[in-house]
């Protein structure tokens, strides 16, 4: 088993701590001599319940209703099947799926962060929100982010009082801060444990380009995702998001997204934006042992400048292939998705400082972030009809949806979106999949596609490019 398959989404909550033995400083040396260890029996029996006190009442349990609408078969009207199967055979059906995970309030209002796999559904969602003190809620989504796992919600109703969670800054975690989890593990009840900060800026099971993670062994299980990381201070260090595991259970092993990426998205959707994250404009690689030695580094780490986007800020900031950024803003970099995730929390207008490394001389580069050119109105459409790809939204590969999407084709027609209860779902299409061909027209732009669905054909043959696999589908027209 790899340590993906092993990498368990807490869907009914995730929780960790941190929790530091002295009040907050600096990271440096000075932070390092103020975080001592216990010097006495009194300091070994410290209780964290006054910090439990203040960081409960702003945790809540995050209940979801998905009512699902299966698809009728496109054989539901056929005499034989009907016959053999009952006129019932292939007709819609409702089914509702529950689930529970956790969340934070992070302002009075009642905004609330948790994971986007909690409140994720494909069908009409009902999401109910319960505090510590037994009040309920209705809740919507009011933005949600699938590539990095975070979803805010809006409470409805209430009086604007709501308690809730300052956020403190991530990046003054070190290693060994003591650390809280507060969620609701298989819908007990609201628990609390606690832990260190096993280690900072895990990339390794990240589904994204721009995910790391605070690790933590403060025990997290199902049921715990969307849940507090919290710290000495009370103040929220974290989001419990998974847990790498065997059994399914907690084996002191839990991950959280740091506040610092959390906040922006909590700030962005207060304020009616959507998160926009930086364009780069280059295809970034994690550094291999090869081209470490090449380049005479004595340390496998930072990020390799594989590709290079013509007119793209990377380019015209003076990046070129071969450069390895080992810094951004002064903070070191041990991969590509550690560099994605300084960007990302730094925000579009603002330039980050990138230190790198040049044929084994080091330089510094300045880069405007900006986001990607977005796709005209020309470069995407919704197909229709009777075919294959009926529900799908197509679009021409632009580096905005590449980012997107996270794909590194340049150029083609990828789906970017499904219709629920389309044909195109019920036939397994997904955003993400590469239109490779339709018939025997090779598809090349959006165009293409929307021609070649509108010849009606006794058999469809559809070819799509799904990762690093290329699929054949046939279906009676």
């Amino acid at each position: 088993m790899t340590m993906r398959k092993r990498v368990v989404m807490i869907g009914l909550a995730a929780v960790a701590g941190i929790l530091a033995l002295a009040p907050k400083a600096p990271t440096g040396t000075a932070a390092a001599q103020e975080k001592v260890a216990p010097q006495s029996r009194e300091a070994i029996q410290y209780s964290y319940a006054p910090i439990v006190r203040k960081a409960t009442p702003a945790v809540v349990n995050v209940y979801v209703r998905t009512h699902v609408q299966t698809v009728a078969s496109p054989f539901a009207n056929d005499p034989w099947f009907r016959r053999f199967f009952g006129d019932a055979f292939g007709q819609p059906t409702e089914r509702v799926m529950s689930s529970l995970g956790s969340g934070v309030i992070v302002n009075p209002d009642g905004l609330v962060v948790t994971n986007n796999h909690v409140v994720r559904g494909r069908g009409e969602t009902e999401i109910r929100v319960a505090l510590s003190d037994r009040r309920e809620y209705d809740a919507k989504v009011i933005s949600k982010d699938e590539k990095a796992d975070i979803a805010v919600l809006k409470i409805e109703g209430g009086d604007g009082k709501f308690p809730f969670l300052q956020f403190d800054d991530s990046d003054r975690l070190e290693v060994g801060d003591l650390v809280l989890a507060i969620g609701n593990p298989f819908g007990v009840g609201q628990t609390v444990t606690s832990g260190i900060v096993s280690a900072l800026s895990r990339s390794e099971m990240a589904e994204s380009d721009s995910q790391v993670f605070i690790q933590t062994d403060a025990a997290i299980n199902p049921g715990n995702s969307g849940g507090a990381l919290i710290d000495m201070d009370g103040r929220l260090v974290g989001i419990n998001t998974m847990i790498y595991s065997q059994s399914g259970g907690s084996v002191g092993i839990g991950f959280a997204i740091p506040s610092n990426l959390v906040r922006v998205y909590a700030e962005s959707a207060a304020n009616g934006r959507k998160v926009e994250r930086p364009w780069v404009g280059a295809k970034l690689e994690a550094m291999s042992h090869d081209f470490a030695e090449g380049l005479g580094l004595n340390r496998v780490s930072g990020a390799v400048v594989t590709r290079l986007y013509n007119k793209g800020p990377a380019t015209d900031a003076g990046l070129r292939e071969g450069d390895v950024i080992t810094n951004v803003d002064g903070v070191e970099v041990a991969d590509a998705r550690a560099v994605y995730y300084r960007l990302a929390t730094k925000g579009i207008g603002q330039t980050a400082h990138l230190s790198v490394i040049r044929k084994s001389k080091p330089i510094d580069i300045a880069l405007p972030l900006v986001v990607a050119p977005k796709p005209e109105k020309d470069d995407a459409r919704n197909l229709s009809g009777n075919n294959p790809l009926d529900g799908a939204r197509v679009s021409n590969i632009l580096p905005s949806v590449a980012d997107e999407l996270s794909i590194d084709e340049t150029e083609g027609v990828v789906i970017t979106s499904v219709r629920n209860g389309s044909v195109a779902q019920s036939l397994g299409f997904q955003p993400g999949d590469i239109i490779v061909s339709i018939g025997d027209k090779k598809i090349l732009n959006v165009i293409d596609a929307e021609q070649a669905v509108a010849v009606r054909q006794r058999m469809w043959q559809v070819a799509v490019r799904r990762g690093n696999r290329t699929m054949q589908l046939q279906v009676p027209g």
